[in-house]
């Protein structure tokens, strides 16, 4: 019915547009990423999303093995790796999509010679409710 969702209007971003931010640590692993849709930051809520980038491998890089309460997904875009979901390894590549239960232990490898380029999604108002945990070494 026309008028039903007054109160939330549609908006359109581009990637480009959005802040470039990144991890690059020892714990963490090297990504970098976009927030498109973050309702600190677009006048959205319900979801948010951004595209997120993992360079070709480097030797020694950490597993960005990380859990979070909201439950998430991935889109692959471009390139080739493993997703690792409670210790179980999944190939994945440009067309693969997957759930990721709350609290599943989870991390992206990049197994291509180019960045591996995903798409990912939460069922949250923003960016800010995603705590990141990271296991400690003996965890891992």
């Amino acid at each position: 019915m026309p008028g039903t969702h007054s109160k939330v209007r549609p908006v359109v971003v581009r990637e480009a547009d959005c802040a470039l931010e990144q991890w690059d640590d020892v714990s963490r692993g090297t990504v970098r990423w976009r927030t498109l849709f973050s309702g600190d930051r677009t006048p959205t809520r319900a979801l948010t999303c951004g595209v997120a980038e993992l360079p070709p491998p480097r030797a020694g890089e950490p597993s960005g093995l990380h859990s979070h309460e909201p439950a998430e997904l991935y889109y692959i875009l471009e390139g080739a790796g493993v997703l690792t979901i409670d210790g179980v390894d999944h190939p994945v590549s440009a067309g693969s999509a997957a759930f990721i239960p709350g609290n599943a232990v989870h991390g992206l490898r990049n197994t291509g010679t180019t960045p591996l380029r995903l798409l990912y999604t939460f069922a949250v108002d923003s960016f800010d409710q995603v705590e990141y945990r990271f296991p400690t070494p003996s965890e891992g």
